[in-house]
């Protein structure tokens, strides 16, 4: 099929989204920033960072990576004149290197600021109305579910599974098309694996609804409800149970230059190569932590994966036999990164000579430990606690996913990084005892 990109035609798949379509075809930058109109990339492939967001089909705002391929989708990029490669008003980086304040701009004359005021509001917001209404409006419905699973990761498809095996009415939703959760990113799991997860939670009787996601928990109402909607369809959920398995957020490392495109998470890097068959670049310098990991696994012997730290170890051996040269840097070692439109190195520092190596690369994989997403449990009132190995604000839940909440269970990686088979096995805990709950 053929996506139209700037009235030009690029070869996409069916099964990719817009943003891998690009990226495997040679497009790179997709989007300017806002307000210094740097080139823009995205960087976690999984509709949460706003790097790829374009405009599709006359949509502003749609993000990319979460936009199924379809024969003559028109895309075009955002904040870019007269393309994203080549932008014009790039040159307000150029001329304010040291930043600019926006507010303060001309402000010593009355008339060059009154000139700078239209000029700010005519470059201000974010991409321009659509080209025409929608077409209709999405069908409302009012679901209840004994049990409603939120994540169709490894957690979640666990959790679905041993709810539905427990004899409760149990929906699944998960905001992508697709169910697998960073199990599509992972090599030692990857589509098949996935795929067997999901129709075994099918088998047992678990109805998923991909392409859904939460909007939020509204407790004001007379009848709390959660919120949630896809293209289709806007859903008022009132489950007698709620398992929150939303995972975590793939985050960046602190270093210079961090933003450039080609800087991406090493999950985004996993999922170019494992779920789309992509291969992600030619010289791939992968940026991790301590010993290797995503994170630090310290041993504690809290029934946490002990293969969780490996994730980065099993993209770098998956990159070199797709052909890749791999060069694995520790985070701290790394002083910034060389390149505009696209990386070109990394300066790693020398701890011998004390001074920065350059290591010659044209992608970027940053392993770091996922942050809980835990924005939806703490908003329906779970409690959470900021922890630097959970990765983030970690759910609070024992071990069989109760959160202290009345008929609220969290599970999986949104309760501290702990890697697939243990949020499986946290999963089916909790689906079992949220079962178990809503039992005549």
């Amino acid at each position: 099929m053929q996506l139209v990109l700037d009235g030009a035609p690029v070869r996409a798949y069916r099964g990719e989204n817009v943003a891998v379509g690009l990226y495997a075809s040679g497009q790179r930058v997709l989007s300017r920033s806002i307000k210094y109109h740097r080139p823009r990339a995205f960087f976690c492939l999984e509709g949460h960072c706003g790097g790829c967001l374009m405009r599709i089909d006359g949509v502003p705002n749609r993000r990319a990576c979460m936009e199924p391929c379809r024969d003559g989708l028109v895309v075009e990029p955002q904040n870019a004149y007269p393309s994203a490669d080549l932008d014009v008003l790039e040159a307000v980086d150029w001329l304010f290197p040291g930043g600019m304040n926006h507010h303060t701009l001309m402000t010593g004359s009355t008339l060059l600021n009154a000139m700078a005021n239209k000029v700010v509001r005519k470059l201000s917001g974010l991409g321009e109305i659509p080209d025409a209404p929608p077409g209709r409006l999405p069908e409302a419905a009012r679901l209840t579910p004994d049990v409603l699973v939120i994540g169709a990761g490894s957690a979640g498809l666990a959790a679905a599974t041993a709810a539905a095996l427990g004899g409760a009415r149990t929906l699944l939703i998960d905001e992508h098309h697709a169910p697998g959760g960073s199990l599509l990113a992972d090599p030692r799991f990857g589509p098949a694996d996935a795929s067997a997860r999901a129709d075994a939670a099918r088998e047992a009787g678990v109805e998923i609804l991909p392409g859904t996601a939460v909007l939020g928990y509204y407790p004001e109402d007379p009848e709390p409800v959660l919120v949630a909607a896809s293209e289709e369809r806007a859903l008022l959920l009132v489950p007698r149970r709620t398992i929150w398995a939303t995972g975590g957020y793939a985050v960046n490392l602190p270093f210079v230059n961090n933003d450039r495109p080609g800087v991406l998470a090493a999950r985004a890097v996993g999922r170019l190569l494992v779920e789309h068959r992509v291969k992600p670049a030619s010289r791939v310098c992968l940026v991790h932590g301590p010993g290797g990991g995503a994170g630090s696994n310290d041993g504690s012997g809290d029934g946490r994966d002990a293969a969780r730290d490996s994730y980065p170890q099993a993209l770098a051996q998956a990159l070199e036999q797709a052909g890749c040269e791999v060069v694995s840097v520790e985070a701290g070692r790394v002083a910034g990164v060389r390149g505009r439109a696209w990386v070109t190195g990394v300066d790693v520092i020398d701890r011998e000579r004390g001074r920065p190596q350059r290591i010659e690369c044209d992608l970027v994989a940053v392993a770091a430990t996922p942050a809980p997403a835990s924005d939806g449990p703490r908003q329906h009132g779970c409690q959470v606690t900021l922890s630097a190995a959970a990765g983030g604000f970690a759910v609070q839940a024992d071990e069989n996913g109760r959160t202290g909440v009345p008929g609220v269970f969290a599970c999986g990686d949104v309760c501290g990084f702990m890697g697939p088979e243990a949020a499986a096995r946290m999963g089916t805990a909790a689906g079992r005892a949220a079962a178990a709950e809503v039992a005549p």
